[in-house]
């Protein structure tokens, strides 16, 4: 009996980091992404983009922000069953440092622009094309 007690055990733990797995599935990034850059202020019209164009092993390439602007060492972590980011940008103004996470269809992330002095919290949701 505590065999198969054990044995149950194991497989409802298999099927929940299959699922934990799934949710963090990389290719969900792939796409563009509108970003929310003052999400405490709903009345305003700050918005950005991201654009990740590709995304292989543990990295990805893209845009951030507007044109022109490419993501630079973009990488991935799914290691706590939750898919992280981050990325470094450059735009002629100083460097930025991003990192975000997925979760229920959003990007939660922030942005720390050293030259300049700041960092910025912002949210994205994925743009249908």
């Amino acid at each position: 009996m505590n065999h198969l007690i054990i044995l149950l055990c194991m497989l409802c733990s298999y099927s929940l980091l299959d699922d934990t797995e799934q949710k963090a599935d990389p290719q969900l990034l792939i796409g563009s992404w509108k970003i929310d850059m003052s999400p405490q202020d709903l009345s305003d019209d700050n918005f950005a983009l991201m654009r990740i164009e590709q995304q292989e092993g543990n990295g990805f390439e893209g845009i951030f922000y507007r044109e022109g602007v490419q993501i630079q060492n973009g990488q991935i972590n799914t290691q706590l069953g939750k898919l992280y980011g981050a990325l470094v940008s450059e735009d002629g103004t100083g460097h930025y440092n991003t990192a975000f996470y997925y979760e229920d269809g959003l990007l939660h992330g922030s942005t720390h622009a050293i030259e300049r002095n700041f960092l910025s919290v912002w949210t994205a949701k994925k743009i249908k094309e």
